[in-house]
């Protein structure tokens, strides 16, 4: 005997409608499914990932991601709420204790950029699909990606899928989505090892410094795992624009 089908009405909020097709946005979708089905793997099937999701409502009662749809269940799905403060007990992702990134890699500007805002933020140009999302379950980070297939893998619990494409932009996105701009530290931490800089004096970095800038130059900072050595040089201006940008909201 064949499995009866389960028909489930889906409604998609804010931007979980980036991820589906353009015809199907700010619309209920009725969707057939023949057996058992967690709401998580339904709403994936559609195209939205799970870490984008922060509440699930089923027939007006919050769900977790392993509830099985049941026939006629209409489902609302809503991405992380900036704007509205619900009890956490109702959302599926628990609060960000420290903003701590991991980005794939082809976003290694943007990964750039947050290590100049002063966050976290692990990068390898190399790295694995899989070692992305071990390495963000792992150690809490979110992972950034513009890869869906990533994004999906059923480890990652924090993640989100960059929309831009220029990194500038997507430094504002992230800076934006999170709420983070309050918690930046522009220029404390190294740009491509990753690790929080240490003040140095003039003397102890001189053999290091040109001469031009050894002169004009009184502070200075050192990475402790790459010995890079940085001031407010020619490139601090643009740099610092890049920053206040970020921060202002582009």
């Amino acid at each position: 005997m064949a499995a009866p089908m389960t028909t489930v009405a889906f409604r998609f909020y804010g931007p979980l409608n980036d991820f589906l097709p353009r015809l199907q946005r700010q619309a209920t979708l009725v969707c057939a499914y023949e057996g058992r089905a967690s709401v998580k793997d339904a709403i994936e099937s559609l195209g939205v990932p799970h870490p984008e999701v922060d509440l699930i409502v089923v027939n007006g009662m919050p769900v977790p991601f392993e509830y099985a749809v049941q026939p006629r269940d209409r489902v609302a799905v809503y991405p992380a709420f900036t704007q509205l403060d619900l009890p956490w007990a109702l959302r599926l992702t628990p609060p960000l204790v420290e903003a701590r990134f991991v980005a794939d890699a082809h976003l290694g500007r943007l990964a750039a950029y947050l290590r100049l805002l002063g966050f976290d933020t692990a990068y390898r140009h190399d790295v694995a699909d899989e070692d992305l999302a071990e390495r963000s379950a792992r150690d809490d980070r979110v992972l950034l990606t513009r890869d869906l297939g990533v994004l999906k893998r059923s480890i990652v619990r924090r993640g989100y899928f960059v929309r831009a494409t220029n990194p500038a932009r997507q430094l504002v996105e992230v800076v934006q989505r999170f709420g983070i701009a309050a918690l930046a530290q522009p220029f404390s931490r190294c740009l491509p090892c990753n690790a929080a800089l240490a003040p140095a004096s003039k003397a102890h970095v001189a053999p290091f410094v040109p001469p031009r800038s050894r002169d004009h130059f009184e502070e200075f900072s050192r990475c402790p795992a790459c010995g890079r050595v940085y001031w407010q040089g020619s490139h601090y201006a643009r740099m610092q624009r890049l920053v206040e940008a970020a921060l202002a909201g582009g």
